[in-house]
């Protein structure tokens, strides 16, 4: 599982679509692991809308897939929408990694048929709490 943390909250995406929680807000707890971006310039209301965007578009509930369309699909796109960076390859590149196995095949077919959805946060909307 990956996501992102900004403007004081953390966004990511799984077969719910796009999701929000306070940092470290899912069930899964704190990340094993931080990976620092650095800074971004997007204000949070430009940023709010790029997110609405996304959810509208690439990155609604029925696009998630497990090995291609996932949470580090997600995470990957917003890092450089924010930062101009990419997050790291060794995280982009598990999934097909994976899949070169081959107990990676052999799972595929059962794997392709799980939706995730890390509980704990609440469906991303442009709307929630705003006016």
């Amino acid at each position: 599982h990956t996501s992102i943390i900004v403007h004081k909250d953390e966004f990511f995406y799984g077969s719910g679509g796009i999701s929000s929680c306070a940092p470290g807000g899912t069930l899964l707890g704190p990340p094993d692991t931080v990976v620092d971006l650095g800074n971004t310039e997007v204000t949070e209301e430009i940023f709010l809308e790029y997110l609405s965007s996304l959810g509208e578009s690439a990155f609604r509930g029925e696009s998630y897939n497990l090995f291609e369309h996932n949470c580090n699909t997600f995470s990957n796109e917003v890092a450089q929408f924010l930062t101009g960076k990419k997050i790291p390859s060794y995280i982009t590149d598990l999934p097909s990694e994976v899949l070169a196995t081959p107990f990676g095949q052999a799972l595929r077919p059962l794997l392709d048929s799980i939706q995730i959805q890390p509980p704990g946060g609440s469906t991303f909307s442009r709307h929630n709490g705003q006016s």
